[in-house]
C-alpha cells in the first residue's frame, strides 16, 4: 500500500467567465466546438502537493485565494483544467454545506442515502446508524425533512456520516466555523483521536489556532497559486504577518513620520543575533541586540529612542537611551553608536518592526526616524503581543 495517499502535479483550475444567459450560451457553443478562446478566471494555477498516508495538512488564504477548489479538485467533485491530481483511498469531504444531501429527505434517510453512495452495505449501515445519530445530536429532527435543518444542523449531520464511513482522508471545509462551542469541541475530539489512529486529514480554516492544534503542515493558497508549504507553525505566522502588514498598507495613516528638521538623523539601525552577527530571523527567547548610530550636527551627544511595533503598527515596547544617563561613545566626528540588548526577547511568533529615533541632546525633540523589519519564529498558541514568563500549578485547596 503506497505512503501517498495525495498526489497533485501541475494542477490548475479554470472557469469561464459568463454573467448573461447569451454569454453562458457563447461558452457552451466554443467549448463544444472548440472555436475560439473563452475569456476565463484561473482558479488554481500550477498547484503541486503531495500528502502521506498520516500525515495532517491545513489550507489557509483569503477568501477567493482557491481553497475551496482545490479541496473540490482532490475530493473528486471537480476536474482539473490542468495538471493531475491523484487521490489512493476513500475519501471523506465536507464541502458545501448539505451539498450531498437530498432536501426532502429525513436526516435518517439522508445517512442511508449517504452511507449507500459510499459503497458500505446495508448490514454496515444499521450497525452503524446510531452511532451518526447519536454524533450528530439534532434530537427529533433526524425524522424531518434536511431541507427544515439549519446550517448548523446539516453540518452536525455530514460531520456524524462522516466520522462513520472511516474513510482514509477527511477533508474539510470551514466545518469548525459553523456549530455551536460543545460541537465543535466533539468535532475537535474526534479528529484528535482519527489523527492518533493514523488517519490523514485536510482541514481548510480561517482560525490558525486550529490549523496549528491539528495540523503538522499547512499550506498557504494565495491567487490560486501556492505560496508557502511546510511545518504549520511556520506557515500561519508567515500568513498572519502578511495580513498585519496588508493591514498596516491600508491604514490612513501609512508610514507617514513627523520630521522635526534635518539636524539629528539616524544614519543606521540593525538587528543582530547573539554572536554580533547582522540578523533578521530570532527565535523566541533568542538575544535581540540592536545597533544604532546617529549624526549630530553640533558634536553633542544625542538621545536615541528604539521602538518596537508589531508588522500592523501595534505599538510593543519604548525605550530611551538617556533612561538612565546612557552616553552613547562618538565613533567619528558628529557620529554617535547606541547599543540596546534585549538578552530574552519574549515576543511571540509573527513580524515585526524597530523603529530608531534621533532625538537633541535634550531628549525632547525628535528629528529622525529609520525603521528595521524583523521576524521572530517558534512554536506556541499564546495570545498578544508577548510571552510572560509563567507556570501552570493546582491552587491550594
Amino acid at each position: 500500500m503506497s505512503d501517498t495517499l495525495i498526489s497533485l502535479a501541475g494542477v490548475g483550475k479554470d472557469y469561464p467567465m459568463v454573467s448573461t444567459g447569451a454569454g453562458r450560451l457563447r461558452t457552451l457553443l466554443s467549448l463544444v466546438t472548440g472555436g475560439g478562446a473563452v475569456e476565463h478566471l484561473c482558479a488554481l494555477d500550477g498547484v503541486n502537493l503531495e500528502v502521506k498516508r498520516g500525515e495532517s495538512l491545513g489550507l489557509v488564504g483569503e477568501n477567493g485565494a482557491g481553497k475551496s477548489t482545490l479541496l473540490k479538485v482532490i475530493a473528486g467533485v471537480v476536474r482539473p483544467t490542468r495538471g493531475t491530481a491523484t487521490v489512493n483511498g476513500r475519501v471523506g469531504a465536507l464541502l458545501e454545506l448539505g451539498s450531498g444531501f437530498h432536501p426532502d429527505y429525513t436526516g435518517r434517510d439522508n445517512i442511508a442515502l449517504s452511507a449507500a453512495l459510499a459503497g458500505l452495505s446495508r448490514g454496515e449501515v444499521e450497525s452503524r446508524i446510531a452511532d451518526i445519530i447519536a454524533f450528530a445530536d439534532i434530537g427529533a429532527h433526524i425524522d424531518q425533512p434536511v431541507k427544515h435543518y439549519s446550517s448548523g444542523m446539516v453540518v452536525r449531520l455530514g460531520f456524524a456520516i462522516a466520522t462513520a464511513l472511516e474513510p482514509d482522508v477527511l477533508i474539510t471545509d470551514e466545518v469548525l466555523a459553523v456549530g455551536d462551542e460543545s460541537f465543535q469541541r466533539k468535532c475537535i475530539r474526534w479528529m484528535e483521536d482519527y489523527l492518533a489512529d493514523g488517519g490523514t486529514l485536510l482541514l481548510c480554516s480561517h482560525g490558525m489556532y486550529h490549523i496549528q492544534t491539528l495540523c503538522q503542515k499547512a499550506a498557504w493558497l494565495h491567487q490560486g497559486r501556492l505560496r508557502a508549504y511546510g511545518d504549520s507553525f511556520s506557515v500561519t505566522q508567515d500568513y498572519l504577518a502578511y495580513h498585519e502588514e496588508k493591514r498596516r498598507a491600508e491604514s490612513p495613516f501609512g508610514d507617514r513620520i513627523a520630521y522635526a528638521g534635518d539636524y539629528f538623523a539616524v544614519r543606521s539601525v540593525s538587528t543582530h543575533d547573539d554572536r554580533g552577527e547582522p540578523c533578521a530571523e530570532f527565535a523566541m527567547d533568542e538575544p535581540l541586540d540592536v545597533r544604532i548610530e546617529i549624526y549630530s550636527p553640533d558634536d553633542r551627544p544625542p538621545v536615541a529612542l528604539v521602538g518596537i511595533v508589531r508588522a500592523d503598527g501595534t505599538p510593543v515596547y519604548g525605550t530611551h537611551s538617556d533612561e538612565r544617563g546612557f552616553v552613547p561613545r562618538r565613533v567619528a566626528p558628529q557620529r554617535y553608536a547606541f547599543g540596546v540588548r534585549f538578552p530574552r526577547c519574549p515576543l511571540i511568533p509573527g513580524k515585526y518592526v524597530l523603529r530608531a529615533h534621533a532625538l537633541d541632546p535634550e531628549g525632547l525633540r525628535l528629528y529622525d526616524t529609520v525603521e528595521a523589519g524583523f521576524t521572530v519564529r517558534g512554536a506556541t498558541r499564546d495570545y498578544g503581543l508577548v510571552r510572560l514568563d509563567h507556570v501552570w500549578h493546582l491552587p491550594p485547596d
